[in-house]
């Protein structure tokens, strides 16, 4: 069975990008907000403006980087079956980390998250089968924000056994971060073992890196736990006016952190995030949507795939506030373009427009197109046995295939079977069922999982251990 394959930039360029990377690197330097990180950056052949905090990066130290940093790694939810492998060819789908504002799921009205949005989301995250990482998706107006990423962590890891995200605020919360997932996992050295929790990095376009993310990376990597690499790049806005130039610089800003991080703690794995955007030149909003999307997408898992490492692109994404057709067609053409490229990861599943808000809605047709792109992207097989001459043969002229053996070994597999959030029906037997559009259908398929679901309790004792790192974390920060 062949691969469908999906490229959009040859060898040559490939190359060209990643020299105008090496230049910017070399020539412009990257602004680190850091000291530590420019002492070390200075130690290792750097060279280091120390009152512009510039750090200009030589090609070696660069390539040595690359050539330091783990390529593969494996979370682990809390339930050691609940994994999530990076860079061995899997799908990882991951729930938003967290959204300030909501959509109602009975009145479709936005609104400010709450602590009971959290809750649900966490509950559907744990029964979607596509969502391999469960994020807190809501940030609860309820907790302060001093310590409500520790408060979020702790409800994700009671609420679900698959591995947990939520958006780490700085050093100090970082800590009780993982102090908790240690609890989990049994200890220091256990986690280690077996990583539970990605940091993020996002480098500030254009060219720097903040002081907070990169003590959240230094706590983190040192804790043994992979750091995921993002810039958003903004083209025509906080990038150049063109594609590859936007790309070179992302390329650069990502680069640059695979350097600081293997000077804070060598071997750490890294996701390469190439998550650029464009401007939409009539509005200058961030466009989470456009065509040019899915092609710096794929050109990202080409870039990441150059040097190695495993991908995650910002794709299944949409400018659109409702569950319509621009929705469908922004999230399902991007997220397939990027998934026939061989990304790992995709962008944060559950949220409305461009970061207008999260919504369960959303989670759950993120999840139902994700399903749609696997059965593409799983592609079909050619052999005798599967083109099937002698059972046309035996059928014949007029005849039917239902009740062949043949049929009954092959129909499970060969087609995908949709589910309940996608009509097949006939006109009049759609009609009969209330004329349901597919957020209708999407809406009472939430409910019904709401209802039904629970997910596996942490053990009591556990879940104690816990909530006192949470509340420890409230006494000192909120």
């Amino acid at each position: 069975m062949a691969k469908i394959y999906v490229e959009v930039l040859s060898g040559k360029e490939i190359e060209a990008i990643h020299a105008g990377t090496m230049q910017i690197l070399r020539d412009t330097g990257i602004m680190v907000h850091h000291e530590e990180a420019l002492e070390l950056l200075g130690q290792a052949g750097a060279d280091v403006q120390q009152d512009k905090k510039i750090a200009k990066l030589p090609e070696k130290l660069v390539a040595d980087s690359i050539e330091r940093a783990g390529k593969k790694y494996i979370l682990y939810g809390r339930n050691p079956e609940r994994t999530t492998q990076f860079g061995y060819g899997d799908f990882v789908l991951m729930s938003s980390p967290g959204q300030y504002s909501w959509i109602d799921t009975d009145s479709g009205q936005r609104r400010p998250a709450t602590i009971g949005d959290t809750g649900e989301a966490i509950r559907l995250g744990d029964a979607l089968g596509n969502v391999t990482v469960v994020g807190s998706m809501a940030q609860p107006r309820e907790i302060s924000e001093a310590w409500r990423d520790v408060y979020l962590t702790g409800e994700l890891v009671k609420g679900t056994g698959k591995p947990t995200r939520c958006w780490v605020r700085n050093e100090k919360t970082a800590k009780y971060i993982l102090d908790i997932y240690r609890a989990v996992a049994g200890g220091a050295k256990a986690l280690r073992d077996r990583p539970m929790v990605e940091a993020f990095l996002e480098p500030i376009s254009p060219l720097r890196l903040p002081k907070d993310g990169l003590d959240i990376v230094r706590e983190f990597a040192r804790a043994g736990q992979p750091v995921s690499i993002g810039p958003m790049a903004m083209t025509s806005g906080t990038a150049p006016a063109t594609l590859a130039a936007t790309l070179a610089q992302e390329n650069a800003e990502i680069l640059a952190g695979v350097v600081v991080t293997q000077l804070f703690a060598p071997g750490t794995p890294i996701t390469y995030g190439g998550i650029p955007h464009i401007m939409d030149p009539r509005t200058s909003i961030c466009s989470f949507g456009s065509p040019e999307q899915g092609l710096m997408g794929v050109a990202m898992v080409q870039m990441a795939k150059y040097y190695g490492f495993p991908v995650y692109v910002n794709v299944c994404l949409t400018d659109a506030k409702v569950p319509d057709a621009q929705a469908g067609v922004e999230k399902g053409t991007s997220l397939l373009l990027a998934a026939l490229a061989g990304a790992d990861t995709f962008g944060h599943c559950g949220i409305c427009g461009t970061d207008h808000a999260g919504s369960l809605v959303w989670l759950a047709l993120d999840h139902e197109i994700m399903e749609y792109v696997k059965r593409i992207a799983r592609g079909f097989e050619v052999d005798a046995g599967m083109v099937a001459a002698e059972v046309v043969n035996k059928v014949g002229p007029g005849g039917n295939f239902l009740a062949e053996e043949h049929t009954v070994r092959h129909f499970r597999k060969e087609l995908w079977l949709a589910g309940p959030a996608w009509t097949r029906q006939s006109w009049d037997g759609w009609a009969d069922s209330g004329k349901l559009s597919m957020a209708d259908r999407l809406r009472n398929q939430v409910k019904e999982i709401l209802s039904s679901h629970e997910p596996e309790p942490l053990e009591a004792g556990l879940a104690d251990e816990v909530d006192a790192t949470v509340k420890a974390a409230e006494r000192e920060l909120g």
